[in-house]
């Protein structure tokens, strides 16, 4: 048999995954040893390697694919304790798969992301997980591709044809509203803060939505300031107006911390003179007294999540854009009450 003969009958791993009935990508992981692929289908494809008579050429294969083993992972910041659970759930996927994860943060700033982005680039990273800085321009996804960079947007995103990873934020804002106006109230405020971004605009327009349905004014959107420290000295703005609100709803966790020390600090009690709902429910809402009511995003699946399809991504390029939206929980606990 000649040469050229050989290589017609020589099987692939497309041929492989059409005889186990999977895609060409999950042929790949199961080749890879990836922990991604459940075990009967892993028992399903290496038995049509098998059957085949598959043979791994790991010299080809380095050629076509040069791997450096590094992901990134770039957030806004790595203060709010919200992206270290993020990052845990990046790293447990990612570091079931031999590679390692190099994390930095924009500080919500886009020259600070486009140099970043450039240094990971520069150091052959295999894919980034990415959390856009606000204002990030859809015109990232041209540099992206042109860059040939696997890229996977987490919490926010600027593109659909790029893979997303995300909470359902307007139905966590419905959950929210609904439960205070179960306990009978009106006067409810959004505390706010930080730039706006896709997230931020989702939240905002999921309590406007879910006011409106039950007939309350949503006009009470009150700013507060992005640190901690400033948010708790600020806690005065609540009662700043005409109208008070006998329940808030906090934007994020930190919000939620920031108020829950400065309503203390004014000598109020927390679910009697005020009742108060956090977003995200990291793992300390449980540690504040009393115990915060929460909206939970699930930011460690979501890092599972966005991990998952990075290195699905990485192993097939020509997949199609996904969109994975993780469900909310309202984890009901102390903090909130009847109005008085």
């Amino acid at each position: 048999m000649s040469s050229e003969e050989r290589k017609k009958t020589r099987v692939t791993l497309l041929d492989v995954a059409r005889h186990a009935n999977v895609s060409r990508a999950t042929a790949s992981l199961v080749l890879r040893k990836s922990p991604l692929v459940g075990s009967e289908t892993r028992t399903r494809v290496e038995e049509a390697m098998r059957d085949l008579g598959y043979v791994y050429n790991i010299g080809a294969a380095r050629l076509r694919v040069e791997r450096s083993q590094i992901i990134g992972a770039i957030v806004p910041n790595l203060t709010n304790p919200f992206f270290a659970e993020l990052l845990s759930g990046i790293e447990e996927i990612i570091g079931a798969t031999g590679k390692v994860v190099i994390l930095a943060k924009s500080g919500d700033r886009v020259e600070q992301q486009e140099m970043l982005l450039r240094r990971m680039r520069e150091h052959g990273v295999d894919g980034v997980i990415l959390c856009p800085a606000a204002h990030t321009e859809s015109t990232l996804f041209e540099q992206i591709t042109a860059w040939d960079m696997p890229v996977v947007q987490v919490l926010r995103h600027i593109s659909f044809d790029m893979d997303y990873v995300g909470a359902d934020y307007a139905t966590g804002m419905r959950q929210a509203v609904d439960y205070l106006a179960s306990l009978g109230h009106e006067r409810i405020a959004f505390a706010v803060h930080g730039p706006v971004h896709s997230a931020y605009q989702e939240r905002v327009d999921g309590f406007r939505d879910a006011m409106l349905s039950r007939g309350l004014d949503p006009s009470m959107l009150i700013r507060f300031p992005t640190q901690l420290g400033e948010i708790a000295q600020a806690t005065h703005l609540l009662f700043d107006r005409a109208t008070r609100p006998t329940a808030v709803i906090c934007f994020n966790h930190l919000v939620a911390l920031g108020l829950s020390a400065g309503l203390q600090d004014c000598g109020l009690t927390i679910g009697r003179d005020l009742s108060l709902i956090g977003f995200d429910d990291v793992a300390d809402a449980e540690a504040i007294r009393p115990r915060l009511t929460s909206v939970s995003t699930g930011p460690v699946a979501i890092g599972e999540m966005a991990a998952r399809l990075l290195v699905e991504r990485i192993a097939d390029p020509a997949l199609p854009p996904r969109r994975l939206v993780n469900d909310t929980t309202l984890h009901i606990r102390q903090s909130c009450g009847r109005p008085n």
